[in-house]
């Protein structure tokens, strides 16, 4: 968590989060005002921290990881907008809100899961990749797959976010299949669950065995590039150096 993202939740009255994000930052908001919610939620999470904020309390909206990423920060815009709110940035961009009720809100980034999982294994991100997730909640599997495919293609690193959930318990081996057209069997495959949290696990498996893999909604799967390779505990993508300079002086 970065620096900004402790302070403000130091001085916000409200925090609102999914149960389990209100569990994980629960020594930092001793007795604050809650708003928590289960999963699938999300919509009236997001409403309700907009009313405590119109009220106005200092609101955090919290979510694991980088809150752009697959994340709250762009549900709360887009029901800001629907119910017409004016909403400002704490840094001013020279706009002037229209007439209406307001809000000041800031998006505090934080550390997104393909960053702290890369960081683990290595350095698999170190060229183009894609970032797909495979919950078909509000994305249906036909788009998704499109892109999986797309991505294959390129010959991108492909992160995967949600590669497995209680209902959804095949979409990871559809993804496996359609990866394996375009690469080798042997292509290095990071897992990486709880990246710096207790339960941490770092794996490196090949393509071929990724269907086998226990994975869950905390996993964040990198499979490799055609250049990628792995070097003994590590995943690495070449960024190219080595078709351009002596490596070994």
């Amino acid at each position: 968590m970065s620096r900004r993202a402790h302070q403000v939740l130091s001085d916000v009255d409200t925090v609102a989060g999914y149960d389990t994000y209100i569990e994980l930052v629960a020594p930092l908001i001793a007795g604050k005002h809650i708003i928590r919610s289960a999963m699938t939620r999300e919509v009236e999470r997001v409403a309700a921290a907009i009313d405590n904020a119109l009220q106005g309390y200092a609101c955090a909206l919290i979510s694991s990881g980088d809150p752009g990423i697959y994340a709250m920060a762009g549900l709360a815009f887009e029901m800001c907008r629907e119910r017409q709110i004016a909403v400002t940035s704490p840094v001013s961009r020279g706009s002037k809100p229209p007439d209406a009720p307001g809000l000041v809100v800031e998006v505090v980034p934080g550390i997104p899961a393909l960053s702290s999982g890369a960081a683990l294994l290595g350095a698999p991100l170190t060229h183009d990749f894609a970032v797909i997730s495979l919950s078909d909640l509000l994305t249906p599997w036909e788009t998704i797959a499109r892109r999986i495919e797309a991505a294959a293609v390129a010959d991108f690193v492909v992160v995967i976010y949600n590669p497995r959930s209680r209902r959804r318990k095949d979409q990871l081996a559809k993804t496996q299949k359609i990866l394996l057209k375009y690469r080798n069997g042997r292509t290095p495959v990071g897992i990486v669950s709880r990246a710096y949290r207790d339960g941490q696990d770092v794996r490196i498996v090949a393509l071929e065995d990724l269907h086998a893999a226990a994975v869950d909604m905390q996993t964040t799967v990198f499979v490799g590039s055609s250049s990628s390779f792995q070097y003994l505990d590590f995943m690495v993508t070449p960024r190219g150096y080595a078709a351009k300079y002596d490596m070994k002086r």
